[in-house]
């Protein structure tokens, strides 16, 4: 059972191979299970890259088993018409396309198992373009911000720098006032003179003004200090809106890039298997001598092509007969004097109803 069904596999006529030795069978056999296998790995190989796409189980499988149904009927395709010839150049000739076919499959192939069979080390290359990916995004959000919060940081420290000035100011007409009472200054006379009393009503007037001052750019600090806020905490809702989509940065282009950054040679070498699975049935049938399966279906090929020709032949010869017969039979009637005279009758009433209908044709147009 199995080996009919891997001969089904390898395309041969199954009423022929019937025939053949059990040797011949086998060869067959395994030639459609080399078949079968290869499509099992391109199922397996398209459901995994599809389901890095699409994320789901079910539909992953069903195409991917649509998938496996196509590279299976391109390679039983490939397998059966690759005919032996009498020249080995002709054979090779004609093996040429079908190896370039049997190329390209293989790297469709191998490639999405390149992907499961090194998915640690392409998550570790994803995961350090993710960090890196981060930071860029941190950076470049920062930089929508930074402007607007050291310039409203800036206006802060303005503000304080107000208050630190005006302090100063009144420091020293405290300092000065005091010193007029005490007689180090000024007028150098001890008490609480007329001098004294408007030094010390500058100073209350500057203390008034510097309270004033305080509140205002208390306030105004206190608000621009709430805006630097509420812009640091766009930044972070900025970030944190844009995290998903660097996090969900593993789809089936960006572990393809990954795995080209990893070392080429393991990979090759995956290639290579997967190259000479592929070509596996085509060398061999390449490679082999002609087999008893090969000489019957060339002696039936033959005998189809050689009826086919006789009943051209036959078809040409009785084409050929009947041109002659109609070239005789028309020749004879042309020496009747019967035939002659009714057609020159027939050509003759023709002649006047011609004549009749363009006289009508003149009456009416005039």
């Amino acid at each position: 059972m199995l080996k009919q069904f891997f001969l089904i596999c390898s395309g041969v006529d199954l009423q022929l191979i019937k025939d053949c030795s059990n040797g011949e069978q086998n060869k067959y056999a395994g030639i459609g299970a080399t078949v079968f296998f290869t499509a099992l790995m391109a199922t397996i190989a398209c459901s995994y890259a599809l389901f890095t796409v699409f994320d789901n189980l079910y539909t992953s499988i069903f195409f991917g088993f649509l998938w496996g149904l196509l590279i299976f009927n391109l390679d039983r395709f490939i397998v059966s018409t690759i005919k032996k010839r009498d020249s080995k150049r002709q054979e090779v000739l004609q093996v040429i396309p079908r190896l370039l076919l049997a190329l390209i499959i293989a790297v469709v192939i191998s490639k999405p198992l390149e992907l499961k069979i090194f998915e640690k080390e392409i998550n570790q290359v994803l995961l350090t373009e993710k960090n890196q990916m981060t930071l860029d995004n941190k950076t470049q959000i920062a930089q929508q911000f930074t402007p607007e919060i050291t310039k409203t940081k800036a206006e802060i420290e303005t503000l304080k720098n107000e208050v630190v000035t005006k302090q100063k100011e009144t420091d020293a007409l405290y300092e000065t006032y005091i010193a007029e009472a005490e007689g180090r200054k000024g007028t150098k006379l001890l008490g609480k003179g007329p001098v004294y009393k408007e030094k010390r009503e500058k100073h209350d007037a500057a203390l008034a003004e510097l309270n004033q001052l305080k509140k205002v750019n208390s306030d105004k600090i206190t608000q621009k200090e709430s805006t630097i806020a509420s812009l640091l905490e766009k930044q972070k809702l900025t970030e944190t809106q844009t995290q998903p989509i660097i996090s969900s940065f593993d789809g089936l282009m960006a572990r393809i890039n990954a795995l080209n950054k990893l070392p080429w040679l393991p990979s090759f070498f995956i290639f290579l298997l997967f190259l000479a699975i592929e070509t596996a049935p085509i060398f061999s049938k390449l490679i082999s001598s002609k087999g008893e399966y090969d000489f019957k279906l060339e002696n039936q090929e033959s005998l189809v092509r050689t009826w086919i020709q006789q009943q051209v032949h036959q078809r040409e010869a009785v084409l050929q007969t009947d041109i002659d017969l109609n070239n005789k039979v028309y020749s004879d009637l042309k020496t009747e004097e019967e035939l002659y005279n009714y057609k020159q009758k027939m050509a003759r009433n023709l002649l006047k109803l011609q004549a009749d209908s363009f006289y009508k044709n003149q009456q009416e147009i005039l």
